[in-house]
C-alpha cells in the first residue's frame, strides 16, 4: 500500500515540475519585455525544479538525498542568477514595459541630480 502512495506521490510531483516548466515557457513567450520573462521564467523553473527533484526522490529512495541537495543548490542559485541577469540587463537599457514598470532606481538616481545641481536644498 505505501508503495502506491509512494508512486502516485512521486508521479504526481514530477508531472506537476513538467508543468512549472511549461509554464516557464509559456511566460518567455508570453511576456512583453526581458525583466518580466525572466522573473516568470526563474520563479516556474525553481518551482519546477523542486518538484521534479522531489518527486525522483520520492520514487528512488536511493537518490532522496542527492534531490534534497540539488533543491538547496537551486534555491541558493536560481535567485543570485536572476539578479544578476536582471541588473545586467537594466544596466544596459533594457526596454521596460511601461505597463508593468516602475523604475525606483532611475526616480532615486533624479532626485539625487537634482539634490546634486541645486547643493542640496529639495523637498525633504
Amino acid at each position: 500500500m505505501t508503495e502506491i502512495i509512494r508512486e502516485i506521490v512521486g508521479y504526481t510531483l514530477t508531472a506537476l515540475g513538467a508543468f512549472f516548466y511549461f509554464l516557464a515557457g509559456l511566460g518567455l513567450i508570453r511576456m512583453p519585455d526581458v525583466y518580466t520573462k525572466l522573473q516568470a521564467s526563474t520563479k516556474a523553473t525553481t518551482l519546477g525544479t523542486f518538484s521534479i527533484a522531489l518527486g525522483i526522490g520520492i520514487l528512488n529512495p536511493e537518490f532522496f538525498g542527492k534531490s534534497i541537495i540539488l533543491i538547496a543548490f537551486v534555491a541558493l542559485t536560481n535567485p543570485v542568477a536572476s539578479s544578476v541577469m536582471i541588473r545586467a540587463a537594466y544596466k544596459n537599457n533594457a526596454p521596460a514595459c511601461k505597463e508593468t514598470c516602475i523604475d525606483e532606481i532611475a526616480e532615486l538616481k533624479n532626485n539625487a541630480v537634482e539634490k546634486a545641481v541645486t547643493g542640496g536644498e529639495g523637498n525633504e
